[in-house]
């Protein structure tokens, strides 16, 4: 995902010159003072905790009173906030600095700079390998008045990403968070709180939750959970109308957090569980803190307190010494369990975790046979359970209109933004992105719903 941002450089609070760098302390951001107006393109990449940080970057920036641009050719200086996950993060990471180096031949671009996770983790090969980056720094340069910081929000101002902590101390033996975001560190409550306020001000109607793991939420602040004192805070502010909860980890939902998602209605039944896996030698492989039967367990508790759940969850296809029988062990529990939405990614080995040092590394063309064999699945999955909507009314948050057709792009309690499904309403009333509607549910596709407007 791509955010695109410009900004007029007025004046520096504090600076220290490095070459013709000046460099704003505050931000750890490089501004080259060229002329009396300097404008910015910004790119932000990857996942939705990384598109905050963006957010954040660009509210100090505008609080300095700087100007944006949506044009990257009239672009002085160009700022890519990098994503480093997977292989394919990494990849479209190097991608979009070379293209967008490529603007210091054909447009105004007189300064790259690269931020983010790729930056943390290949500073000096960035340095070496990519001449045309100006400068690089990463999460560790970012200073604490970021967190605080007012943000531009980018998704349309009827919904926004709200990161609740930084960091994870699980080390699950695939994932590199831990070497690039440290341990696991919970935001105070009050600056949370503050931030969502501010954010619902601005016309924010839908709050989404992030952190690698939502569900340890206070742990290391207040010394126990503390997520479902968090969101009945957040259900107390006036304005707001949904709350969704993303990266529940499924050995750390708690009793206190059903419950505060059974009495609060601004709280969607939805829950994003990343379980991975389900073969119980493939999950102590990857490091995972729950076997098969806790999962199935823990799944079937919150389906018998919160009947309507919508539960998403993420795989990897492919883990080393995953055998055909784990695989067909992950298919029948996927069969069995019926996840509401579900995402495939095939395995990738990242340098420096315990996974890729494994043995019974899987070939790629099985990955991916496999991914795609777990996708055929769920596409069944979610095919009859979009037909078992039909006729029902349900509330939708609408995000936009169909080009030329009276008909609008929203969305229902059960889909998350940019990763799940849609609901196309067909209306001839006139509808505004962010509005809440009753619709009944007249067609069913794979992963979307049909229906009219209800008056």
């Amino acid at each position: 995902m791509c955010v695109f941002a410009w900004c007029v450089y007025k004046y520096f609070i504090y600076v220290i010159y490095y070459n013709d760098f000046v460099i704003k302390t505050s931000l750890q951001l490089i501004i080259i003072e060229m002329r009396k107006i300097v404008k910015v393109f910004y790119v932000s990449l990857g996942c939705d905790k990384n598109l905050v940080d963006s957010e954040k970057m660009l509210g100090m920036l505008h609080e300095a009173h700087y100007e944006l641009t949506d044009n990257e050719y009239e672009a002085d200086i160009i700022i890519v906030n990098t994503c480093a996950f997977i292989g394919d993060a990494k990849e479209e990471s190097i991608n979009n600095i070379i293209e967008m180096g490529k603007l210091k031949e054909t447009g105004r671009c007189r300064k790259l700079i690269v931020t983010g996770c790729l930056a943390q983790r290949y500073k000096e090969e960035i340095k070496k390998e990519l001449p045309e980056v100006d400068m690089v720094f990463g999460m560790s340069d970012y200073k604490p008045d970021m967190i605080k910081a007012k943000r531009i929000v980018t998704t349309g101002g009827h919904y926004a990403h709200l990161k609740i902590a930084e960091g994870c101390d699980k080390y699950c033996t695939y994932c590199i968070i831990p070497m690039l975001r440290g341990h696991y560190r919970s935001y105070p409550m009050e600056d949370l709180v503050k931030e969502a306020e501010a954010l619902v001000e601005g016309g924010v109607k839908e709050l989404v939750l992030v952190a690698q793991e939502t569900t340890l939420y206070g742990v290391d602040l207040y010394g126990k959970k503390m997520l479902h004192e968090l969101l009945r805070k957040l259900c107390r502010i006036k304005g707001l109308r949904w709350i969704r909860i993303m990266y529940c980890y499924p050995e750390e939902i708690y009793d206190e957090l059903i419950q505060v998602m059974k009495e609060e209605p601004k709280i969607c039944h939805y829950l994003d569980i990343p379980i991975q896996h389900a073969s119980d030698s493939i999950l102590k492989r990857m490091n995972r803190k729950t076997n098969r039967a806790e999962l199935t367990e823990r799944i079937a508790k919150l389906r018998e307190e919160i009947p309507d759940i919508a539960l998403r969850t993420s795989l990897i296809a492919g883990f080393p010494g995953e055998t055909e029988e784990d695989h067909e062990e992950l298919m029948e529990f996927i069969d069995e369990i019926e996840f509401t939405r579900l995402g495939v990614f095939t395995y990738s080995a990242e340098e420096g975790t315990k996974a890729a040092e494994m043995d019974g590394q899987v070939q790629e063309e099985v990955k991916e046979e496999r991914r795609d064999r777990l996708m055929e699945l769920q596409q069944e999955i979610s095919s009859d359970l979009s037909q078992s909507q039909i006729d029902k009314v349900m509330t939708v948050m609408i995000e936009g209109k169909v080009a030329d057709e009276n008909a609008y792009v929203g969305r229902t309690y059960m889909d998350a933004p940019n990763v799940d499904g849609y609901i196309f309403v067909n209306t001839d009333e006139e509808l505004m992105s962010g509005d809440f509607c009753k619709v009944k549910v007249t067609g069913a596709l794979e992963y979307d719903l049909i229906g009219e407007l209800v008056q």
